[in-house]
């Protein structure tokens, strides 16, 4: 069975799906899960205006409400936001070309960096400890980072998004055996949604 996720490690409504989606596939041990990063918000380094802090800060509280997660609301006042995603998106792209299967462990380190850790993963410097948490070296990881064909493959992934037309994140898609994408979750939704969902589409096909 496949799946494509299309997330952003910097997006909280995808910190507040992750124990949904582990729960869905822990019922699915032999599934395969594609992880496209969709890129929130692009390149900057210019500080995150005051405005749009205060709103993010009140969607972790909307998410704690809604979700099993916490969220470490010291990052605020220990940080100097960015509203910039595409380097943290690029970290999983890099990771995962170092060693198979670490997109989701490289997701989760930049989670708990961020939302538990207060640590700012807009930085390179974060990215790369959370490399190393992982068993990355830190060195060869660095230049993945940087690479021209980390690059090309995030615009390749941005591409995928663009084609499945999603709009937002967490996006889950299950692939069928000819290839056709059937969303199941398009926004934060729990668990047995998703078993209702992906029910129904196998019940129609």
């Amino acid at each position: 069975m496949q799946f494509v996720y299309v997330m952003d490690p910097m997006c909280g409504w995808c910190y507040g799906f992750q124990p949904e989606l582990e729960l869905f596939l822990s019922n699915r041990p032999g599934a395969e899960v594609n992880w496209i990063m969709g890129g929130l918000a692009p390149d900057t380094t210019e500080p995150m205006d005051l405005a749009l802090r205060d709103t993010i800060a009140s969607y972790w509280v909307q998410i704690e409400r809604r979700t099993q997660v916490r969220f470490n609301h010291d990052f605020w006042q220990l940080n100097t936001p960015r509203r910039s995603t595409y380097q943290a998106c690029r970290a999983v792209i890099a990771a995962q070309s170092m060693q198979a299967h670490s997109a989701i462990e490289m997701v989760k380190a930049i989670q708990a960096a961020y939302y538990l850790e207060a640590k700012n993963p807009s930085l390179d410097k974060t990215l790369i400890a959370c490399a190393e948490s992982i068993g990355l070296d830190e060195t060869v990881f660095e230049a993945t980072l940087k690479s021209a064909a980390t690059e090309a493959q995030f615009q390749q992934h941005l591409q995928i998004a663009r084609q499945l037309q999603v709009s937002g994140f967490p996006a889950l898609f299950y692939i069928n055996d000819t290839g056709h994408a059937y969303p199941l979750a398009l926004g934060f939704c729990h668990a047995g949604d998703l078993e209702q969902r992906l029910e129904t589409i196998c019940n129609d096909a």
